[in-house]
């Protein structure tokens, strides 16, 4: 078999010597403190279960044909449950992606026009970022939820024949903080621009039946598209984006991650389905997780651990332990105790700003909280 190029050689002894080489690990440890399934679902065999009779109900399971939904692929279980979905967030319309990763890709690559400029927040995942690289529009990053930073932007980019696109994250996947987002709603209407929010990592967490910070806050009609993930909080393959009708006429004719690639199968699209009808009738699981973040918080305070932590009232916790190494090495400490921690090495956060990441869930108990965070105290302290 014939090797590698020396350029990607060289690239791969360059993480090894920073000690930031990304290797598949297969460990699953008894105290979950890693997972996105910040409610349970993936775990849930009622879940498995309700999807299989829903499919059944519907005589859906007879019709297995795979292809890309604008051929062979667009199961009737597909319209049925987008249709639940927009209703559920109360949005015109739903149109389902393969992955969160898709979603962004396909709507920042087809949706910004050429003349038009994309203003986002330098925090913003990586798939927006990509979806971004793709487009032609014009894009310039902002300081993390700075918006004298962000109108500044504004302010330079403004003309009257272009669009200006301003994208964020109702939740940010490594730090759990989130923007002041009824701030950002006035800024977006005094320069007429489209907003977007990525509410991956709120779905399932924010609201009473867990439908994200934007509708929670009541601000979903001022907002121009949500792109929803159901990794997360619904422990499930696929994402949706929603908007308009126009919005996903125009993604279904022209989002090449929609296109041009094979659909979910029936049974991932059910699961979705179900997952919704779940956060409904699973509420307690919602507000048990909501004492979970309460409870962590607190005893972030009362051990003294605080300073240490990015502040954030969502799912996800971190704590800076700058260096590579350091952050690696208190990471294996952890999960010798048997907790499921994950160092967050550079360059996937800014060198310096490397740290263990906490994703907190329904199912840990404050038992686990507070044994998790003394051990930390003592291995810090």
């Amino acid at each position: 078999m014939k090797r590698i190029p020396q350029q990607l050689v060289t690239k791969l002894e360059k993480r090894i010597q920073s000690n930031s080489l990304r290797q598949l690990g297969s460990t699953r440890l008894p105290i979950d403190f890693s997972s996105n399934d910040y409610i349970g679902f993936s775990k849930s065999e009622a879940i498995f279960n309700e999807t299989h009779e829903y499919l059944l109900h519907h005589h859906w399971n007879q019709n297995g044909a795979t292809g890309s939904r604008l051929i062979s692929g667009n199961h009737p279980v597909y319209t049925a449950v987008e249709k639940e979905i927009a209703n559920f967030h109360q949005s015109e319309s739903a149109l389902i992606f393969n992955s969160g990763y898709d979603a962004n890709v396909g709507f920042f690559s087809a949706v910004p026009q050429k003349g038009d400029f994309i203003l986002y927040d330098e925090l913003c995942h990586a798939s927006i970022r990509d979806g971004i690289q793709l487009s032609n529009a014009k894009a310039y990053k902002y300081t993390h939820n700075d918006f004298e930073d962000l109108e500044r932007l504004l302010q330079r980019c403004q003309t009257e024949l272009t669009e200006m696109y301003i994208v964020t994250e109702s939740i940010f996947s490594m730090d759990g903080d989130t923007p002041n987002l009824e701030e950002l709603i006035t800024l977006t209407e005094k320069y007429n621009c489209l907003l977007v929010i990525d509410e991956a990592h709120s779905l399932g967490v924010f609201g009473d039946k867990g439908e994200g910070l934007v509708q929670y806050l009541g601000l979903h009609e001022k907002v121009f598209a949500r792109i929803m993930t159901f990794g997360k909080g619904l422990g499930c393959h696929g994402a949706a984006v929603l908007g308009s009708n126009d919005l996903l006429t125009y993604l279904v004719n022209f989002a090449r991650s929609f296109i041009y690639t094979t659909g979910l199968s029936p049974h991932a699209v059910a699961t979705i389905g179900i997952g919704y009808k779940n956060l409904i009738t699973h509420s307690h699981s919602i507000e048990k997780l909501r004492q979970n973040i309460t409870y962590f918080n607190q005893q972030k305070i009362l051990l003294g651990l605080q300073p240490l932590f990015v502040r954030s009232k969502s799912a996800i916790q971190c704590a800076i332990i700058p260096g590579n190494e350091k952050v690696k090495n208190m990471a294996s400490q952890l999960q010798e105790k048997g907790f499921d921690v994950k160092a967050i090495l550079s360059p996937t956060v800014p060198e310096g700003q490397e740290r263990l990441r906490f994703c907190l869930h329904s199912y840990n108990t404050e038992e686990e909280i507070t044994t998790l965070l003394k051990t930390i105290g003592a291995l810090v302290f």
